[in-house]
């Protein structure tokens, strides 16, 4: 994927913790109801194949709990919820609300494998109890785990005016 210049193009500031935060519980709803939705159609199709009754009988011997291949399945549409807005428009619809944009250091759009590096390193600093995002209160870029692995700057734009 060829990276493209986002807009508006120029020098804008670190977007803070706070902003973070705020941007992330937004994205946290709604990828609360993705989930739920792609749950449901997994089970749905889960049905489809082996039949209602089967599947009641695998549900209450709790033969489903924690199925690998789901939590494997909604690991992957987690990630490509965050890919594609990350390297298409730069912007989460959190981020949206919140006028933060990630980007290269240039102003151009991440790479697939930066969007890949900065999911999978944002689970870990969430891991270590969100010592990741905490360091951004101590960098003097205001950068957390992810950006600086990913090389990429999360950064405030000014709102769009209509």
């Amino acid at each position: 994927m060829s990276k493209h210049l986002l807009n508006p193009q120029g020098e804008f500031p670190a977007a803070g913790l706070g902003r973070r935060l705020a941007a992330m519980f937004y994205d946290f709803l709604l990828c609360t109801a993705l989930l739920i939705v792609t749950s449901g159609a997994y089970k749905m199709i889960q049905m489809a194949i082996i039949g209602e009754e089967k599947m009641r009988a695998l549900t209450e011997a709790g033969a489903l709990d924690g199925d690998p291949l789901l939590s494997t399945v909604l690991l992957f549409v987690l990630f490509g919820f965050f890919a594609k807005f990350w390297t298409h428009s730069g912007q989460t619809l959190g981020m949206q609300v919140w006028c933060i944009r990630v980007q290269n250091a240039d102003g151009s759009s991440i790479s697939l494998w930066q969007a890949l590096l900065r999911f999978l390193v944002s689970i870990a600093s969430l891991l270590c109890v969100g010592l990741g995002f905490i360091w951004s209160l101590f960098d003097k870029q205001k950068r957390s785990w992810h950006d600086m692995y990913s090389n990429s700057q999360l950064v405030r734009i000014p709102k769009k005016t209509q």
